[in-house]
Parts: structure tokens; C-alpha cells; sequence
């Protein structure tokens, strides 16, 4: 008797036991699948990101600014001028994230890690007052005016009348293009006033009788006239077939490789929609028109 209680005791625990792990399963989370994580790892890091530099960069990046801003709720790109050199600079010394320029980094900041990201091109236009009538210099005309060889534009084919130059400072990306290109690495006259931006320059050869200056096609108003150069007018057909020869590749200059933030706001401006939608429209060419 007591070992058939014992028999239907213990049956009964069993019993208990596995209903209790029933109910238990009853209750527990449905089973899931845990997602693999993403391969793209680039995401907002920075709510703010400064870029500064060229001038003449600055409306392509500027629409890239704003069409990123939009983009991305919070995110605030703060943009500034200088010039190239004080893009570089800035940006070699971590101020900034992104430096602007029109030409390639100097070897002096070689150390800095600089990494270099083209995104355009930039021609260069010579222009002057409205009064000038003058249509077209040479390479050699042009270098003995912004060397203050020069002073009268009589000596050039015009009327008698003197020449004000109108440039940039001396850390102007486009100034060193003019000097590179127009001028085989001669220095501009002390004779030429220096603005601190290219839209206070073109503002200047328009207001000033005589005067010769030189802007990014992306500047070009017609306030002003833009010269023929060795006679070829500029054109983004001539720049492309080599005919027209002032022009730069564009830099976004990054410390170290980018990332964040300031990657994603790299790409886009890279990317084929913000390339092909923007950077004709805006006075550059892209790169990838240009022959090898």
C-alpha cells in the first residue's frame, strides 16, 4: 500500500514538473532572426563640419552645402573663403575639416596627411571694365600686364588709357593659377590692388575705368568683359579639347581619410546625382569630361 502511494506520488510530481515547462513555453518569446549588420558603416558622427578656402570653389559647394543640409535634418556645413593657402593651412592644422583649393597642397604640408578629393574643374576667365576695348590678349601681353611691364593698354592694341590691375591676395588659389599659367611662375606687380574675394574683385574691374582682373567662369557677370585669351574664347568645349588653357582642378582637402560626416558630404558632392544635376550649371566642368 505504501509503495503504491509512493508509485502515485512520484507520477504526480512528473506530472506537475511537465506541465510547469509547458506553461513555461506557453509564455516564452517567439524565436527570431537577428538581422546581419550593415556593411555600410558611414553614418552622422558630427552634427557641425566647417569648410573653408577658394573662393572660387565656394558656389558648387555651397549648393552641395545646401542640398546635403536638407538632406540630413541637424546637420549645419559652415562655409567661409580665405583663399586656398588659408584652406590648406587651416585644415593641416585641424581647425577645420575640409580646405578648399584650387591648386595641389605644397610640398610644406606634405607632413600634414592631407588627402586630396577633385571635384571639378575650374576655368579662369581674364576680364575687364566695359570701357576696355581690347578683345583678346596673348599669354605674353597678358604676363607683361600683371607684371607691371605694361601700364597702358595702348601698348596692347587699345585706346590710350592707363591699366589698373585688380587681383587677389597672395594666398588666392586663383591667383597662383594665373601666375602658373598666364604668367610662367612670375610674381604679379605690388601694383595690383588685392581683394579678399573674387566677388569683390569682379565688383572692382566693373567700377574701375581701365581696370583688368581675373575670375572663375562660375563669377562671370555682364557687368564685366571677358577677354579672349591668345584668341580663344573660353568655353567648356575648349577647355575640354585643350584649346583654352587657364583652368584648375577643383580639391577638398581632407586630415586623414574622411569619415562621417564629412565622408557623406564628400560622396555626395562625388556622387553622380549632385555631378550631373549641379557642376555645368554651376560654371565648372566635371572631371570626368576632361582627356586624359
Amino acid at each position: 500500500m505504501f509503495k503504491s502511494k509512493s508509485k502515485i506520488a512520484l507520477v504526480s510530481t512528473t506530472l506537475i514538473a511537465m506541465l510547469a515547462l509547458v506553461g513555461c513555453g506557453q509564455t516564452a518569446a517567439p524565436t527570431t532572426t537577428t538581422p546581419a549588420p550593415s556593411t555600410n558603416t558611414t553614418t552622422i558622427d558630427k552634427k557641425t563640419i566647417s569648410a573653408a578656402g577658394s573662393t572660387a570653389l565656394q558656389p558648387l559647394v555651397k549648393l552641395a552645402a545646401d542640398d546635403f543640409m536638407a538632406k540630413n535634418a541637424g546637420v549645419q556645413v559652415n562655409l567661409s573663403g580665405g583663399g586656398s593657402m588659408t584652406g590648406l593651412n587651416n585644415v593641416a592644422s585641424g581647425s577645420i575639416e575640409i580646405g578648399n583649393s584650387d591648386v595641389v597642397s605644397p610640398d610644406e604640408l606634405k607632413s600634414a596627411g592631407l588627402v586630396d578629393h577633385q571635384v571639378c574643374v575650374a576655368p579662369f576667365l581674364l576680364i575687364v571694365n566695359k570701357d576696355v576695348t581690347v578683345d583678346s590678349l596673348t599669354k605674353e601681353q597678358a604676363a607683361d600686364i600683371f607684371t607691371g611691364k605694361v601700364t597702358n593698354w595702348k601698348d596692347v592694341g587699345g585706346k590710350d588709357a592707363k591699366i589698373s590691375i585688380i587681383g587677389r591676395a597672395a594666398s588666392s588659389g586663383t591667383r597662383l593659377n594665373i601666375e602658373k599659367i598666364v604668367m610662367d611662375g612670375k610674381k604679379m606687380t605690388d601694383a595690383a590692388a588685392a581683394q579678399d574675394s573674387t566677388g569683390n574683385l569682379l565688383t572692382g574691374v566693373a567700377q574701375t575705368p581701365g581696370a583688368i582682373g581675373y575670375v572663375d567662369a562660375a563669377y562671370l557677370k555682364d557687368t564685366v568683359k571677358a577677354l579672349k585669351f591668345n584668341g580663344v574664347a573660353y568655353s567648356p568645349e575648349t577647355v575640354i579639347n585643350g584649346q583654352y588653357p587657364i583652368y584648375s582642378y577643383e580639391h577638398m582637402y581632407t586630415k586623414g581619410e574622411p569619415t562621417g560626416t564629412v565622408k557623406l558630404f564628400l560622396d555626395y558632392i562625388l556622387s553622380t546625382e549632385f555631378q550631373e544635376k549641379n557642376v555645368e550649371k554651376a560654371g565648372f566642368i566635371p572631371v570626368s569630361k576632361m582627356k586624359k
